[in-house]
């Protein structure tokens, strides 16, 4: 089991930045490709980043070039930079857990909402 736990959500205006945190506990995040999604009400929840075992890294087009996911596995946390931030990014933000080879051990956050707005 692994329990993650969102933290840095905020409202911050257009252009501003904020970092997203996500602590995991229970096992280690070594064997888990780490990822955040983000979903706005009414809409699908979407892929935003998402970093493998070997830091192979992954970004939704919508956010190259802005947003940095990072992970530290001697603390078990993930990390999510987001800058130049547009309305648009406004939405819950949700850290996932997913284990290398059993694609059944899949965790989530409760999520953290994040309002870019004037």
């Amino acid at each position: 089991q692994v329990q993650l736990v969102e933290s840095g959500g905020d409202l911050v205006q257009p252009g501003g930045s904020l970092r997203l945190s996500c602590a995991a506990s229970g096992n280690r995040i070594n064997i888990y490709t780490m990822g955040w999604y983000r979903q706005a009400p009414g809409e699908q929840r979407a892929l935003v980043a998402s970093i493998s075992l070997n830091g192979r890294i992954t970004y939704a087009d919508s956010v190259k070039g802005r947003f940095t996911i990072s992970r530290d596995n001697a603390k078990g946390t993930v990390y999510l930079q987001m800058n130049s931030l547009k309305p648009e990014d406004t939405a819950v933000y949700y850290c996932n857990a997913k284990h290398a080879l059993v694609e059944s051990m899949n965790y989530w956050g409760r999520g953290t909402q994040v309002t870019v707005s004037s």
